[in-house]
């Protein structure tokens, strides 16, 4: 029996970009200059945003992520951008009106998104069955329900068999994934798990997602085509690694070797990370690379985008040398709240505590919003029993009153009083989740950027750092047949 070959999903922009560069690294021009490329390679389908990316777009680069939606959709005119999904939130902390993610469903939809891929936190498998459902409604052409990978006594092969079941059985589910975001499994797990996946999803395909935080993935991922994956998520090699997914190239030849087919374009995909490698030197970003095996790994599970914003935050906090310190108050925290799959939105409830009890003289001393939603039960029933000491901590303080007091977010009509009826609906769910200063600069910002060259950017950083200089008048440069001479007015 000839084996079929082997799909791949892109990760680069996505989590790749999350993983290693704080999901800060990438402007939309970065993403068009190298869409047309990406569109040659050959790739089932680009994981390309999710509600926190479009927040950093605003945030971080005055950008509309509607516009870079549109833009990176008019270039890609063989291969499908993925939007991943809680169905809890979108971009607000705050768990949103069902009305809110119908419409954020909608947006996306029409503005480029065709394939969305859907977790729930807690594994509930019902609420991965009723987002999915509500995103089919939306027209999305392709839904994909997750499993999201962890290792504890209940989690064992047949607890995510039966989930697998489950989804698969949904006519609006066309396929099902393992979502594995701490990198955590084994092949020796995966040459039991994965046959159990292949059997319960039946016809439908299953798609394998995981990260290279502790080196096992890249020996994992050869296995996988043999143990019944369909597809497997990987990242060209500049963003793979590290904590991100394993690198294409290095998946490939081990899967070649092996006799597994594909129909990527090698001479593409090459031009893919020849770009971001020179990129990643115009702009100072750090390349993957592959990461040694750390059994204490299993303790923290922080997933690989969890680790890269974390250390992100620590270097802009100067504390960048603590983060030894963090991994291990991680793993305290974690025990302390019922241990929460580390997954978004938990990984960043459970490490941004840790962080700030690190960075805190006394544990607890200061709690934000969501720590509190959490213990209070706003984000759903823990899997396991919250350290009576913490809980009573939390549950006393005077802001925990107030967010058991707060009333759920109101429903589409109630909130666009709140507007002007001239917005458009995509401004308008930018408006209600986000802070208004924050929507304002990017509104003012005016269009985005939409061409990027490795090689001159450099030279246009310096130009920006020396326009912000008063007190340069007059600036030569010179430098290997490269002259530049300013003169201010």
């Amino acid at each position: 029996m000839t084996q079929k070959k082997i799909q791949f999903i892109d990760t680069t922009l996505r989590d790749g970009n999350q993983s290693l560069w704080g999901a800060t690294g990438l402007r939309t021009g970065m993403m068009l200059q190298i869409a047309s490329v990406l569109d040659q390679v050959g790739y089932y389908a680009i994981d390309f945003s999710t509600s926190t990316h479009m927040a950093v777009t605003v945030r971080f680069h005055k950008e509309d992520p509607w516009e870079r939606l549109r833009l990176m959709k008019s270039r890609l005119k063989n291969t499908p951008l993925t939007f991943l999904s809680t169905g809890m939130r979108f971009i607000s902390w705050e768990t949103a009106h069902p009305e809110v993610m119908a419409l954020s469903y909608q947006l996306l939809v029409n503005n480029g998104i065709e394939r969305f891929m859907v977790m729930d936190p807690m594994n509930t498998t019902q609420a991965v069955i009723n987002n999915c459902q509500a995103i089919a409604k939306a027209g999305a052409s392709e839904v994909i329900g997750a499993l999201v990978y962890t290792v504890s006594p209940i989690h064992d092969d047949a607890f995510f068999a039966q989930m697998a079941r489950e989804l698969a059985a949904q006519p609006f589910i066309n396929r099902v994934y393992l979502k594995d975001p701490g990198g955590l499994l084994t092949p020796d797990r995966a040459r039991t798990l994965l046959p159990a996946l292949r059997e319960a999803v039946g016809s439908k395909p299953l798609e394998l997602h995981s990260h290279c935080t502790i080196g096992l993935a890249p020996f994992t991922y050869p296995e996988a085509p043999g143990l019944g994956v369909d597809a497997l998520h990987t990242a060209a090699q500049p963003l793979g690694n590290g904590s991100s997914q394993p690198a294409v190239e290095n998946v490939i030849s081990n899967l070649e070797s092996r006799g597994v087919a594909h129909d990527l374009d090698l001479d593409a995909m090459a031009k893919v990370s020849e770009y971001f490698t020179s990129l990643a030197k115009a702009e100072g970003l750090p390349m993957g690379i592959p990461q040694e095996y750390d059994e204490r790994y299993f303790a923290h599970q922080l997933p690989g985008g969890m680790i890269g914003t974390m250390k992100r935050q620590l270097r802009e906090m100067r504390q960048a040398h603590r983060l030894p310190e963090v991994y291990e108050e991680v793993e305290r925290v974690r025990a302390e709240l019922g241990y929460p799959i580390m997954v978004t939105p938990f990984s960043q409830v459970v490490g941004t505590m840790a962080v700030m009890n690190v960075l805190s003289p006394e544990r607890y001393a200061n709690v934000p919003d969501e720590v509190i939603r959490y213990v209070v039960g706003r984000f759903g029933t823990p899997p396991g029993d919250v350290d009576p000491n913490v809980r009573d901590r939390i549950e006393q303080l005077p802001r925990a009153k107030e967010l058991v007091g707060q009333s759920p977010m109101p429903p589409l009509a109630e909130l666009r009083k709140k507007f002007s009826p001239k917005l458009s609906d995509e401004e308008f769910l930018l408006r209600a989740v986000m802070p208004a200063e924050q929507v304002d600069a990017m509104v003012a910002a005016g269009p985005c950027r939409q061409d990027y060259n490795p090689s001159v950017a450099p030279v246009e950083h310096l130009i920006k750092a020396l326009s912000e200089r008063p007190d340069v008048k007059h600036a030569r440069i010179e430098r290997d047949g490269f002259l530049m001479e300013l003169r201010g007015q």
